[in-house]
């Protein structure tokens, strides 16, 4: 299980470490591009869900608990992507089949 560091969040966020690693990557791309977005997560017990406005003045760190980095699925990545375009800002939506 990897975790997301964000600065003011508190507690850093509990991702798997695929997931993770897909999330990555859309944040990288949007915050190249000087795109702040929202970012929202459930807990992971579903007794509710975090919003996050990601913005590039703010530190983010990503931790990996395994040494590997998962295969990356582009169908995924766009589903996220699509996501993080739209008015509710990125959700984490099932991985469609590579």
């Amino acid at each position: 299980m990897g975790q997301l560091y964000y600065k003011g969040a508190g507690q850093p966020l509990e991702i798997e470490d695929r997931t993770l690693a897909h999330l990555r990557v859309i944040f990288m791309t949007k915050l190249r591009r000087g795109e702040p977005f929202l970012f929202e997560t459930s807990s992971p017990h579903g007794t509710g869900h975090r919003e996050f406005w990601i913005h590039p003045s703010l530190p983010l760190q990503f931790h990996f608990a395994g040494s590997r980095s998962p295969q990356l699925n582009p169908r995924w990545i766009d589903a996220l992507m699509a996501s993080a375009n739209g008015p509710a800002g990125l959700q984490i939506v099932p991985e469609p089949q590579a």
